[in-house]
């Protein structure tokens, strides 16, 4: 008797997970990177830039996978992005933000449900900044 009351509740929290609205006033916040930080649940990274490197930075985001743009622009100096994970749609945040000076880019990457996202945003960010790199010395 108790098995499928278990199910429901199981199934209705992933349906939630998966298809919870995002709140951009919850979500497209100043990072205040102040130093880079491994966290539990997410990852936040302060990085030299050039005039055109937040440009770049959202080409290189926007073109992974089950990955949106949540609110900004570059042209407004921040943008927030929502990645899904690929079975479950797991919601990731990440903040991007240009310093005024344009010298340095802020980024924090984090996880919306659980207090740890075992590693999945610092890989990402990892590669992300990988690729910029990559850019820079080609």
């Amino acid at each position: 008797m108790l098995f499928w009351p278990i199910v429901l509740v199981v199934v209705g929290g992933l349906v939630w997970i998966r298809f919870a609205p995002s709140d951009p006033d919850t979500w497209h916040v100043d990072p205040q990177v102040t130093a880079d930080q491994d966290l539990s649940n997410g990852v936040r990274r302060r990085i030299p830039a050039g005039a055109d490197t937040l440009d770049r930075l959202n080409g290189i985001i926007l073109a992974t996978p089950r990955t949106d743009r949540l609110a900004g622009s570059v042209d407004e100096g921040r943008v927030t992005y929502v990645t899904r994970s690929k079975w479950m749609g797991f919601p990731d945040y990440t903040t991007i933000e240009r310093e005024a000076d344009e010298q340095v880019v802020e980024l924090w990457a984090r996880a919306r449900f659980g207090k740890s996202d075992m590693g999945v945003n610092r890989g990402r960010v990892d590669n992300w900044l990988s690729e910029l790199r990559a850019g820079d010395e080609g």
